[in-house]
């Protein structure tokens, strides 16, 4: 048991690994809500499961949801369906590869947060202002669907015409898998009791458009986010004491390399294409897939 527990937290405290880390936040938050079902059924006291759910979960009814705001967060890292989160997991592992590969991780995470959040408002908005919609207020939402939409489209708009090898279809092109996916939620419109719910989800699925769109342009709408982010990890970071200023032999102040998100200058950009015409992309490494990318930053 003990093994376990270590390789889930070597796992999640693994320095740019933010897919990993969603994925285990989810299945752990799924862990402990079918497990506290369980214990509160079998003691006889289910009553206090619905407590658990109201601190996760999205209401639609806006006076709820006011006296449980961090639920706008919550709610898409919360699954009560095995079957939820294995489509909804597999996914964001499949697509999450992408975005991590060519944009990193603190753009993939920033992608994920911002899909589930445009998800929840969207919900909100749905069944507080169409008139068909207000019967159901008070239905929660819940599940990482708005989310995983955000991360699937993001891929799609990114690179289209990258190629996933199915099973009995062979190789096709994800905007091909996305759009089936867009279609597979309108389908169940007629048939899901949560309409409003699946609705929201494209609102996701726009947001992962607009977000690459951007980012293409060189707008990044996550920069809130990581500014946020940042801030909270210097509040629990010790001061240092004494900086120290090294020098290079002869006195020269040291070179210090250059910046992780820089745009590469055009030598980089000639060996990476010349490394893609000769192996193909599949044998870039992440970090020339990132440095491409920025190349085509500036060129827009």
């Amino acid at each position: 048991m003990n093994g376990i527990l270590d390789d889930f937290k070597n796992a999640f405290n693994k320095p740019n690994n933010g897919l990993i880390q969603i994925i285990l936040i989810n299945i752990i938050v799924f862990l402990l809500i079918n497990a506290l079902r369980l214990i509160f059924n079998w003691t006889g006291v289910s009553g206090y499961f619905d407590y658990v759910t109201d601190n996760l979960y999205l209401s639609s009814h806006v006076k709820t949801f006011l006296f449980h705001p961090w639920t706008l967060i919550t709610y898409f890292f919360s699954h009560e369906g095995i079957f939820h989160i294995l489509m909804n997991m597999l996914f964001l592992y499949w697509f999450g590869k992408l975005i991590d590969e060519y944009l990193g991780t603190r753009r993939l995470i920033n992608l994920y947060l911002l899909g589930g959040i445009i998800e929840g408002i969207s919900y909100l908005l749905i069944y507080n202002l169409i008139p068909n919609f207000r019967q159901s207020i008070g239905t929660p939402l819940l599940g990482a669907s708005g989310a995983v939409y955000a991360v699937v489209i993001g891929a799609a708009t990114l690179m289209p015409n990258y190629t996933f090898f199915l099973l009995l279809l062979g190789a096709v092109r994800i905007k091909y898998i996305a759009a089936f996916f867009l279609v597979l939620s309108f389908v169940d419109l007629s048939r899901d009791s949560n309409p409003g719910g699946n609705i929201a989800h494209l609102g996701g699925a726009l947001l992962g458009f607009i977000f690459i769109t951007q980012l293409k342009k060189g707008n990044d709408l996550g920069k809130p986010l990581t500014s946020a982010a940042q801030w909270i990890k210097k509040l629990f970071q010790p001061k240092p004491k004494l900086k120290v200023t090294h020098r290079s032999p002869g006195g020269r102040p040291h070179v210090a390399p250059s910046a992780p998100n820089a745009i590469p200058n055009q030598d980089e950009i000639d060996a990476i294409l010349d490394k893609i015409s000769r192996s193909g992309y599949e044998s870039l490494t992440r970090e020339e897939k990132q440095k491409l990318f920025r190349a085509s930053q500036k060129n827009n």
